[in-house]
């Protein structure tokens, strides 16, 4: 990590190459040592770890982690920028490359990343221990959302998510209630982990420079909140079914969501049964009560046939 990711260095290399950053990829480099230092550290990488890295670049933050992780797992969609890294990380036997798009689409992993994930989680563990997964990663924008979200919802999330991301996402996923940035996000992470913004970062400390402004956030995930859902899929679903039109009151979000499956009556049931206002909105409900809502929901449709039990 001492000068292969200084902007002289990587316009040299892509020079000779015969190659530009793409920005429709996501190619933006971090320039800055100190802060991808920082990145690095962040992560709080042990030897008992196994990485997920998307967006591997050319792999100045990939061999730190390796280093240190038990295994690193590497992705890029850019074959010749993965090409690049292969050649900087030469005779690491502790990385596994994957020239890929994580994304299988925006609901949806790639089941061959998730299950090199768990093959190397299975692998025993320094002294007898469990290894433990873990995200690292500078991540291309378009897909820090889908990918964050997406994680928390199988069976391997990660013990700790720690990425660059876009300013505006991070804001949303450490938002509380009664901001303009509390939302689905917002409560599908918190529901099962702790959030933090590490450092935010000026477009300065990039190349090629993005129009935002990005920052560094952790994600720890807390297993006793993650237990406590009954149901990660429906609450998930029922996330982004409640924010989908933020400013409406909260029981028009809910007929809308539940329309053909809760009737409205009881919808109006349930709002008494809460305490809601008529003019109670989405934004401005806490995490608990959001779970309790969810939940009498989720039991409402459990008396319908399984094939009726949608969220629209």
């Amino acid at each position: 990590m001492d000068q292969n990711q200084t902007r002289s260095y990587l316009m040299r290399k892509f020079e000779t190459v015969g190659i530009r950053p793409q920005s429709r990829l996501g190619q933006n480099f971090l320039i800055d040592l100190n802060l991808l230092r920082l990145l690095h550290e962040s992560g709080r990488i042990e030897d008992n770890d196994v990485i997920l890295e998307v967006g591997t670049g050319t792999g100045s933050l990939t061999a730190p982690m390796a280093q240190k992780a038990a295994a690193v797992i590497t992705v890029d969609v850019d074959p010749v920028m993965q090409e690049l890294a292969k050649q900087e990380l030469f005779g690491k036997k502790n990385i596994r490359f994957f020239n890929l798009d994580i994304l299988k689409n925006k609901n949806k992993l790639r089941e061959e990343i998730l299950e090199a994930v768990r093959e190397e989680l299975a692998k025993p563990g320094i002294d007898g221990t469990k290894r433990r997964f873990k995200l690292v990663a500078n991540l291309p924008y378009s897909i820090a959302t889908p990918l964050i979200s997406n994680l928390l919802l199988t069976d391997i999330p990660p013990a700790m998510m720690c990425v660059t991301i876009q300013k505006e996402l991070a804001d949303r996923i450490i938002a509380k209630p009664n901001t303009k940035d509390w939302g689905a996000l917002s409560l599908w992470t918190q529901s099962q982990c702790s959030t933090e913004v590490i450092r935010f970062m000026k477009p300065t400390v990039f190349w090629p420079r993005p129009k935002v402004d990005s920052a560094i956030v952790r994600l720890t995930l807390d297993e006793k909140r993650r237990h406590k859902i009954p149901d990660l899929k429906f609450f998930n679903e029922f996330s982004r079914a409640i924010f989908f039109h933020r400013r409406k009151f909260l029981r028009a979000e809910l007929c809308s969501a539940f329309k053909n499956t809760i009737p409205k009556a009881r919808i109006d049931e349930l709002m008494d049964e809460m305490h809601f206002a008529p003019t109670t909105r989405a934004e401005t409900l806490p995490l608990k009560t959001m779970l309790r809502l969810c939940e009498l929901c989720r039991r409402e449709l459990l008396k319908l046939p399984e094939e009726e039990r949608k969220i629209l």
